[in-house]
């Protein structure tokens, strides 16, 4: 078995993400190319990694936003995954975007839109199916993987990134233990009293309109992406209440949704619960987006 695809589930809410086999050795075939830049927003420089199977394609395409609070964190730490799912025929992207609490929603919400469009207006040059595009994320990069999949006609979010005639939208996500309700998140996460005000401009009290705002939840519309979350029992930073009322919400708009919840597991799977929600990943995206 391939190392975990899954091993984005170490991404925790709290701070930097554990970095899985972050330069594993390229195949040849395999293009791995680091550094791209997808857009400028205020001198930043936003740039992305990826990896492509060597062939003509057109390939379908899995963008990887990674977790840290926020905050923190780094694309580096899924350079591994998306060499691994290229040798699997897709194109595989991991994305840095602006970090709050400079940058504050929905900075970031932004910056994973623009690299979606910039997939697009690049998919000639890059091998991809522009029809054929999903997306993942572990905590913090769930919830945003998650917002690209229920916004996608929302204006508001688009900002100002480049590509502005190509689309946002995403086919599928798998949405790896991501906060859905950000107004219910205190007292059920170890952490939510310190990240959340940096990253809304404040807390609960000072700024619930914000919080409303950020989270997905409240966004569902039957025309939301298929969606797969994968959460564990035992996550003491997203409990796993915010993904059953994510796909019970996702479901009642019509919307097909699939929860895989591993027992006993916390905020980082490892071991059996890696391999699980390793097959469960690959097997939505094959699902979804192998099939034209």
């Amino acid at each position: 078995m391939t190392r975990p695809l899954a091993a984005l589930v170490a991404l925790a809410l709290a701070g930097p993400p554990v970095l899985a086999q972050a330069d594993s050795p390229v195949p040849d075939t395999v293009t791995f190319e680091k550094g791209v830049e997808y857009a400028n927003p205020d001198g930043q420089h936003l740039r992305l990694n990826v990896a492509r199977p060597k062939g003509a394609g057109p390939f379908p395409c899995v963008l990887f936003i990674h977790g840290g609070g926020f905050r923190a964190g780094s694309r580096e730490g899924y350079n591994g995954q998306i060499v691994r799912l290229a040798e699997r025929g897709y194109v595989a992207v991991t994305v840095s975007y602006r970090l709050a609490p400079k940058y504050p929603f929905p900075a970031a919400v932004h910056d994973t839109k623009a690299a979606v469009r910039w997939l697009r207006a690049n998919a000639k040059t890059y091998g991809i199916d522009p029809d054929r595009i999903g997306v993942t994320g572990g905590s913090a990069g769930g919830h945003l993987a998650q917002f690209l999949a229920v916004t996608a006609d929302v204006k508001e979010f688009e900002g100002d990134g480049g590509n502005p005639t190509f689309s946002s939208a995403v086919r599928c996500v798998v949405n790896v233990y991501g906060p859905s309700d950000f107004t219910k998140s205190y007292g059920k996460s170890v952490d939510a009293a310190e990240v959340l005000p940096l990253f809304l401009g404040g807390n609960l009290e000072k700024a619930r309109p914000q919080h409303v705002r950020a989270s997905p939840l409240y966004w569902v519309t039957p025309n939301a992406a298929p969606t797969l979350c994968v959460h564990g029992t035992e996550d003491k930073y997203v409990h796993v209440e915010q993904a059953e009322w994510l796909v019970e919400r996702l479901k009642a708009a019509g919307v097909g949704a699939e929860l895989l919840k591993l027992e006993g597991a916390g905020h980082g799977f490892k071991g059996k619960d890696a391999e699980t929600a390793e097959r469960a990943t690959i097997a939505f995206f094959d699902k979804h987006l192998k099939q034209k």
